[in-house]
């Protein structure tokens, strides 16, 4: 149903995201580091929760979008390679503020901190701009069900989204120490993101193919 293309595609465009700052891993990566590994769990797990309210979402939507108005699919790749570009300008504009050097928090109850996960993700306009203008693009209604087909996408993101957090929740005290002396690194790491999202920006502009596919009766 699903293609291994679209499933490699939205893959790399949510490792390029979800590896770029943003307010998921500022806030995920402030917990760990100001209460401790635990603190950045509950966070991640409200995080978690903001992603599958997305999903459910986006599933039920996207099916209404291309049903009753196809040619909406261009205008949403156009708005995903402006966001895309616009991300890409922040990793490359100097004077960015490291992740791992973030500002210290007051402690929260475990309720609190998953809450306030689950908010940080439902108003990240990243997240929101990833379920609505990009993955749309790698939903090929010729192969069925787009439903199922963005479900199945979504929960890619999903997986990629909550990996790449945890990972820096578990390492965030350690990079915080290791990269505090050390902002080539950082740089080196802006530079590439900013490249990597450029890159499939421009691509989404040019590629004409899945627009002519929505498209089809």
């Amino acid at each position: 149903m699903v293609s291994t293309h679209a499933v490699l595609g939205i893959a790399a465009i949510e490792l390029g995201m979800a590896l770029t700052p943003g307010p998921n891993m500022l806030y995920v990566a402030s917990r760990a580091i100001t209460q401790g590994r635990k603190a950045g769990a509950i966070s991640l797990a409200g995080v978690a929760a903001g992603f599958l309210v997305y999903l459910v979402a986006t599933t039920a939507g996207l099916a209404t979008i291309f049903a009753l108005v196809p040619a909406v699919y261009t205008v949403l790749k156009l708005a995903g390679a402006a966001y895309l570009l616009w991300l890409a300008y922040k990793a490359f504009k100097p004077g960015g503020e490291s992740v791992f050097a973030p500002k210290p928090l007051p402690a929260e109850s475990a309720g609190r901190l998953f809450s306030m996960g689950l908010v940080t993700n439902l108003l990240n306009p990243k997240i929101a701009i990833l379920y609505v203008s990009l993955l749309p693009q790698f939903v090929e209604p010729d192969r069925g069900n787009v439903a199922a087909q963005s479900f199945i996408l979504g929960l890619v993101v999903v997986a990629i989204g909550v990996t790449v957090n945890g990972v820096i929740m578990m390492m965030a005290g350690s990079l915080s120490t290791f990269l505090s002396g050390r902002p080539s690194w950082l740089r080196v790491q802006r530079y590439l993101m900013g490249t990597v999202l450029a890159g499939m920006a421009v691509r989404l502009i040019f590629d004409r193919s899945r627009a002519t596919v929505a498209a089809t009766p």
